[in-house]
């Protein structure tokens, strides 16, 4: 009753006076938000939490959601820092998603040179802090225009946690979360501004922990079977196998947990391993000759091994149809403008970058269309097997910048990266608009989607039925 309330007082309105341009405007609705975008940027940057550990982050997104009306379901799909939030009635359901967890091990204040914040134990080095503070900003931007106009449709904010290793919008997908949904958008940060239709690769990720027995490693070193001993060998195994992989595939670990001290036999050893490719059945095959090189390295070691599934992702499902009018809306929107002391922050960020630098000046560009397989991975994959769906990457970073970096971490903390969020929500604004009133769109996106998929097509999560690792990034 409440969003019918608001749809006609809405229309009583729109009687009694013209609209304004700003309310006829999406993407004026965003400018109207410019500090709203940076200030809460700036405050996920400042919290800086890790997967499903983004307590803060999440309650302040939606603090601000619900003071504009929306109403908010938390703690779903078993993810206390997860929600839904919504407002409208009627119409089409489009989805805004939102990241807010950092990365951890990785720190960096907003300086353009190499300066670690002590005590920070944590990034936002792939700038979630932008995704979600632009696609709040977008959000409140197309509920501004829908109660305005009077448009008939829903708009719905999916604050989706862990996605750097947690697979967060899996646990949502699997839930069933996005089955009413009409179509997802999505953004991310990046060096350069493109709607292409970059694909992803399909990914799974698990924890293989080794365990022996413990002695003295000179006194009795007999009596020992070393933990690490099966790790390194499974890691040597592992790396032989890269030599027989696909090309297009990844393989990639960390030893998390490899003994205290020299003179102690480790009783304990844990690796963790990410497996990427194209294709899910790809993934199921690297995978079945990883877990067998665990099990020979235990053998061989005289130890135990057992492994926990962390994440998995289906890769990304691209809509051209939807691609191209997200490409149409970027350039209707523009790139990002540097002032004269911005300038000269990039460049000194420039000269750590060595010749991966770019010029200055492509973050004002557009990036041509084209459809091409990215060598990432997302769990937005599952979102977008479960609806249609599209994303626009924009100039938040010194051009030239890679994900994972201090770079990024800086950026994402300055009034560039700030700028490059507007950007972003004034595409998805403008996208979301086009959306509810072009129902052409809607129907060849969802024939595109439905084709792609196949009649026959069924949702496998590639992580399985475990339930949502909330603690694997204590």
């Amino acid at each position: 009753m409440k969003f019918v309330a608001r749809t006609v007082l809405a229309g009583l309105l729109l009687s009694a006076a013209p609209l304004s341009a700003q309310a006829q405007d999406p993407a004026a609705n965003v400018e109207a938000q410019q500090e709203r975008t940076a200030r809460v940027a700036q405050q996920l940057w400042d919290l800086a939490e890790v997967g499903y550990l983004e307590t803060q982050s999440s309650g302040l997104l939606q603090s601000e959601l619900a003071g504009e009306g929306f109403e908010i379901k938390a703690g779903i799909a078993e993810i206390p820092t997860a929600f839904v939030a919504e407002w409208g009635e009627g119409g089409p359901i489009i989805a805004i998603l939102a990241e807010m967890d950092a990365l951890p091990g990785i720190n960096q204040s907003a300086l353009a040179t190499r300066d670690m914040v002590d005590g920070k134990h944590a990034g936002h080095a792939c700038g979630h802090n932008l995704f979600g503070a632009a696609s709040l900003t977008a959000a409140i931007a197309v509920k501004q225009w829908l109660e305005a106009t009077g448009t008939p449709g829903r708009i719905r904010f999916y604050g989706t946690p862990a996605e750097e290793g947690g697979s967060g919008k899996v646990y949502m997908t699997r839930a069933g979360l996005f089955d009413d949904v009409d179509i997802a958008i999505h953004w991310h940060a990046d060096d350069e501004n493109s709607a292409a239709a970059q694909t992803s690769l399909a990914n799974r990720s698990a924890k293989f922990r080794f365990k022996g027995i413990s002695a003295h490693a000179a006194g009795a070193p007999e009596r020992g079977r070393s933990a690490l001993d099966g790790a390194e060998a499974m890691n040597m195994m592992a790396n032989m196998l890269h030599e027989h992989m696909p090309q297009d595939a990844r393989m990639h670990y960390v030893i998390t947990s490899g003994g205290n001290a020299p003179n102690v036999v480790p009783d304990f050893a844990e690796v963790f391993y990410y497996v990427r490719h194209p294709d899910p059945d790809g993934v199921d095959e690297i995978w079945e000759r990883l877990e067998n090189a665990a099990k020979g390295a235990a053998l061989g070691t005289g130890t135990d091994v057992e492994w926990e599934v962390i994440h998995g992702n289906n890769p990304l499902l691209v809509n051209e149809t939807l691609a191209k009018m997200m490409d149409a809306k970027l350039r209707m929107v523009g790139g990002v403008e540097y002032t004269a002391e911005e300038r000269a922050w990039a460049e000194e960020v420039q000269k750590s970058l060595g010749d991966a630098a770019k010029p200055l000046s492509s973050a004002s560009e557009i990036g041509e269309y084209n459809k091409s397989l990215g060598y990432g991975s997302t769990d937005v994959g599952d979102v977008s097997w479960a609806t249609p769906t599209v994303g626009v990457r924009t100039a938040t970073w010194v051009p030239g910048t890679s994900a994972h970096t201090w770079q990024a971490v800086a950026a994402s903390g300055h009034s560039i990266g700030h700028k490059g969020a507007q950007v972003a929500a004034k595409a998805m604004a403008l996208m979301a608009a086009e959306l509810y009133t072009n129902p052409g769109l809607r129907s060849a996106a969802k024939a595109e989607f439905d084709a792609a998929r196949g009649p026959d097509y069924t949702y496998k999560s590639l992580l399985g039925d475990r339930e949502p690792p909330l603690d694997y990034r204590k």
